[in-house]
């Protein structure tokens, strides 16, 4: 029997309340008893995870094609056909595809009115999220919350989670990207960050400051209002071959590997079976 060709499209991997409701509903789990905690983290962060799977892909004889955005998802006889990309179009039985929900109407344009405005539904919200480097640590603790003007909803210090040799703080201004600091320069937004940094902790000096960076995704996390679980379509679409999942359907959990891993296996197995 012929092996199917199968293109994958992916993108690069609630309120406050909710995130850390599930957070500690998700270590709750991992525990068969007060005194008795099953939670493992990888070794190298999700790099890991990535490296193995690429390096399965690749001795499967399947083919990674970095750089190669996808342009248009190919329908023929409502079925799949292929995708074409900046470079090259890849014919394919199935297509899978994992990028935010509002670009979906762009890359299927012969999708039904009915499932484009499903997808148009989801609404997303972005984030511009300042990652420190430091000479000192601002807190013990892994996340900070505190009363401040800098429209946050917290200071994360990933190194007080695990070891990487140094300070590594980030601080997440989740936003529309309509919002006037969505626009804001990457200095702006430092300055601001290490602001909010020093009211935590006011021993901080600008010395203290190795290095920062700003990173930006005009849709990072869903806006899971009421009666959103009824919103979400199913992955199989009304186009054969086609499957079609990003974080929104994680509902009702939240982002993480461990949802995307549980995700990508299903829609995997949608097309074995």
């Amino acid at each position: 029997m012929a092996l199917a060709k199968v293109v994958v499209i992916g993108a690069g991997p609630m309120g406050l309340a909710a995130w850390i409701w599930t957070r500690i509903k998700r270590v709750g789990s991992s525990r068969k008893s007060i005194m008795q905690e099953e939670l493992g983290y990888l070794g190298g962060g999700s790099k890991t995870l990535i490296d193995v799977l690429a390096a399965a892909i690749e001795a499967k004889g399947g083919r990674i094609h970095l750089g190669s955005s996808a342009q248009q998802v190919t329908v023929a006889n409502d079925s799949v056909v292929g995708v074409q990309t900046k470079t090259a179009f890849f014919t394919a039985d199935h297509v899978i595809s994992t990028i935010p929900t509002p670009n979906i109407s762009r890359l299927v344009p012969d999708l039904p009115e009915d499932w484009r405005a499903r997808y148009e539904a989801l609404k997303k919200i972005g984030i511009c999220c300042v990652v420190f480097k430091l000479k000192r640590s601002v807190s013990p603790h892994l996340i900070n919350l505190g009363q401040t003007d800098h429209e946050i909803p917290g200071v994360i210090e990933f190194s007080n989670l695990r070891d990487v040799g140094t300070v590594i703080v980030y601080v997440p201004y989740y936003m529309p990207i309509t919002n006037r600091k969505f626009s804001w320069t990457d200095d702006d937004l430092i300055k601001d960050a290490f602001g909010c940094l020093v009211e935590l902790n006011p021993d901080l000096l600008p010395e203290d400051l190795i290095d920062a960076r700003v990173a930006r995704l005009r849709d990072a996390q869903p806006i899971c209002d009421v009666g959103f679980a009824a919103k979400i379509p199913p992955v199989q679409t009304g186009i054969r071959g086609l499957q079609i999942a990003d974080t929104c359907f994680y509902y009702p959990e939240d982002r993480g590997i461990a949802e995307s891993v549980r995700i990508g296996r299903d829609m995997a197995r949608a097309i074995s079976s």
